[in-house]
């Protein structure tokens, strides 16, 4: 799948339309701090009145397309989001498109939108754009998710922390089972062979990262699997999710969580890594939705110690949401470094919307909204006292 032959021109920045803002959005912004038209970097700079009434008509959609097609800028991005949702104005603009949140949340009411029928879907809209835009943004060890900065200044550093991170939380030995449910393009399952001697199974729905895992880890003890976690059979002393856990859904958490107790020795441990969202949320947003993850949605804390409750035992909840700013900030520049030969394949609406991706959601986590979570747990047969690290 390849971002190409936009229809939509990118607006000249020198073409600026001054029809003034509705009262409605020019409140709005007045209360985050932003200016329309000003001199402040997380100012919006409106390049066609066009935006307003995609704004008032499709809320955060509208505002996010809008962007792809060049008719608002800001400096900023980042602190434009950070703005924003830092007073949760997000909801009220969501509430602007009263239908689509009708129609979301029917839709998350009457149907599964992560049902097995439709798991691979993100893997072929997503994942599988191309090797290419990841590896460019990305750090060596191509790892998609959170890096961890508490002892790093660059984010190879801090991926490789992150990875070994886990490692010593699960309290791998040599020898023992590694589940890995989204294995990604096999950057924790070569540490954890590698530096820790265990033997790794791994599950994609992306055919390019399931190619590219299967290349990097050729030589180790490792088995990488195209397939849904549903269908995951066998006994493992540990299992580990990193990032997957966002594209499972509410309606399927009962059995994602069962899944792995049912695959789990009585002793082992199972560590999570997932966003968080700071509420418990019916719809996730559509401009994310649309573009970026299809049929994601983020747990809140309230939904994950519901369905854990009985099924595990926590051992253990570290939060480092901020961390993922700083993680989005450096995918960002490196992005932005790489667009002189990625534009060959990539058309400027494809840098935008990527531009627009990575940026709003660094103001996401920079506004606490967004959380980053590592849950370990355990079945209530662990006889083992378990010692947190960090």
């Amino acid at each position: 799948m390849h971002y190409n032959h936009s229809t939509t021109p990118i607006h000249s920045p020198s073409i600026l339309h001054h029809t003034e803002p509705p009262r409605a959005i020019g409140l709005l912004l007045e209360e985050a701090g932003i200016r329309i038209n000003g001199d402040a970097p997380w100012d919006m700079r409106v390049l066609d009145s066009a935006v307003y009434r995609r704004i008032l008509l499709h809320g955060s959609l509208g505002l996010g397309e809008a962007y792809m097609d060049g008719l608002w800028e800001a400096d900023r991005l980042d602190e434009f989001f950070y703005r924003l949702l830092r007073r949760d104005l997000n909801e009220k603009i969501h509430g602007w498109d009263r239908w689509y949140l009708l129609g979301a949340f029917l839709h998350q009411l009457l149907f599964n939108p992560q049902s097995r029928e439709r798991a691979f879907q993100v893997g072929e809209r997503h994942y599988d754009i191309g090797n290419d835009v990841f590896e460019a943004m990305l750090d060596p060890t191509m790892s998609y998710s959170c890096a961890y900065w508490a002892k790093a200044d660059n984010l190879a550093d801090a991926q490789r922390h992150k990875l070994e991170l886990i490692c010593r939380k699960l309290a791998l030995r040599p020898g023992e089972r590694l589940l890995d449910i989204g294995c990604g393009w096999g950057g924790l399952a070569h540490h954890a062979a590698t530096h820790h001697g265990v033997n790794v199974v791994g599950i994609t729905v992306s055919r390019q990262q399931l190619d590219h895992a299967r290349r990097r880890c050729a030589d180790l003890p490792v088995q990488i699997e195209f397939q849904d976690y549903r269908k995951l059979e066998g006994s493992f002393d540990k299992v580990v999710s990193v990032g997957m856990f966002e594209h499972v859904g509410p309606k399927n958490y009962p059995v994602y969580f069962d899944t792995i107790h049912r695959v789990l020795t009585d002793q082992g441990l199972f560590l999570l890594h997932t966003i968080g969202d700071h509420a418990t949320a019916s719809t996730t947003d559509p401009w994310i939705e649309k573009y970026i993850f299809p049929n994601g949605k983020l747990p809140s804390a309230r939904q994950l110690t519901d369905v854990l409750e009985r099924r595990f035992v926590i051992e253990d909840w570290h939060n480092f949401g901020p961390d993922y700013d700083r993680t989005l900030m450096a995918w960002w520049a490196n992005f932005d470094a790489s667009w002189p030969r990625l534009r060959n394949r990539y058309d400027s609406r494809f840098y935008r919307l990527w531009k627009y991706y990575l940026l709003s959601c660094a103001g996401f986590f920079r506004a606490r909204q967004g959380q980053l979570w590592q849950l370990v747990l355990s079945k209530r047969q662990r006889s083992s006292v378990y010692r947190s690290v960090r």
